[in-house]
């Protein structure tokens, strides 16, 4: 029996001056839970998650439920962990003031409870010398230590939900699992659940328990990271990781999803993918695939009973005309 979810996303949409970017996308967050949310830049996924925190930019029109409404409560049940560490702190007030004013947001203490709650978090995530540090600026600060630092003011207030967007963007690979590891022992340690938001696939496996796959704002396909990694049913998934370095073959040319995503406002007529995708035809270019369950997830194509395993060598090939 599945757990009830801590959030339901039912038929999103955000658009920006009648050109919608996020367009129609249901999900459920899961208690303790990993859930990625992956696809190319300008899918909607950095879009969806400040939904959800109530921090979209302005000028944006939505419709449709978030459901329990935790905007009014971030820092204390909804928490972000930022993109960019060194932005996110105040570069001129101590990094344990800073934490210290994020406990103090949220629950009636004492500033000397909340400067040990500073210091016990900053320990929690691996500062050495917390006590000392947390009286430092973010400058003093490594950037290992200012993205360390971030991870321990998202967590300080033990939120229900933690979303992390796009946190080893530009990270060499050591550094990447190190914060991924980080992530994963500070969701454990305060029992939240995790959204980690990234285009990288790799980021998914051994990482995240369910995987949302996005393409021009829309679901392509939603289901158990392990069986979406190794069976994908949707062909911008099986796309995406035919792509990864990892999966080539010696002496073969790397497969490659040809082209870019739509603008937003521009998708093709029918699916959004099907202009790239080497199965599209027929319906593919006349109707937009609604999610529905197949092979114990949610998928969006027409055609993915055709799609045959493995896909890589589809990717090989100029898609089909139109």
């Amino acid at each position: 029996m599945e757990s009830e979810a801590l959030l339901s996303v039912r038929e999103l949409r955000i658009a920006f001056d009648g050109v919608e970017a996020v367009r129609g996308l249901s999900f459920d967050i899961r208690p303790r839970e990993v859930l990625a949310i992956v696809g190319e830049s300008g899918a909607g996924k950095s879009l969806t998650v400040r939904a959800l925190l109530g921090m979209l930019p302005r000028g944006a029109a939505t419709s449709g439920t978030i459901s329990p409404d935790l905007s009014a409560h971030r820092g204390r049940r909804i928490s972000l962990v930022p993109q960019d560490a060194l932005s996110a702190l105040s570069p001129v007030h101590p990094v344990g003031d800073q934490l210290a004013a994020a406990v103090r947001s949220v629950t009636r203490v004492s500033r000397k409870e909340a400067r040990a709650r500073a210091v016990a978090a900053l320990d929690g995530v691996g500062i050495p010398d917390a006590a000392r540090r947390a009286r430092a600026y973010p400058h003093e600060y490594s950037g290992g230590m200012r993205q360390r630092a971030v991870i321990a003011m998202a967590t300080v207030n033990e939120p229900d939900i933690v979303v992390a967007d796009e946190p080893t963007t530009a990270l060499d690979e050591d550094h990447r699992d190190q914060v991924l590891e980080l992530l994963a022992e500070q969701r454990e340690a305060v029992g939240a659940a995790l959204v980690l938001v990234t285009h990288d696939m790799d980021v998914v496996g051994g990482h995240a328990d369910r995987v949302l796959v996005m393409y021009a704002g829309r679901l392509t396909e939603l289901g158990p990271a392990n069986e979406v990694l190794t069976r994908p049913r949707a062909p911008y998934t099986a796309g995406l990781l035919a792509s990864l370095p990892r999966n080539a073959t010696p002496g073969r040319r790397l497969p490659a999803l040809r082209g870019t995503p739509p603008a937003p406002g521009t998708p093709a007529p029918g699916c959004a993918f099907a202009p790239r995708c080497p199965l599209a035809a027929g319906p593919c270019h006349t109707a937009e695939p609604e999610p529905r369950e197949a092979a114990g997830r949610l998928v969006a194509c027409h055609r993915w009973e055709e799609l045959p395993h493995p896909a890589h060598d589809l990717f090989l090939q100029e898609p089909q005309p139109a």
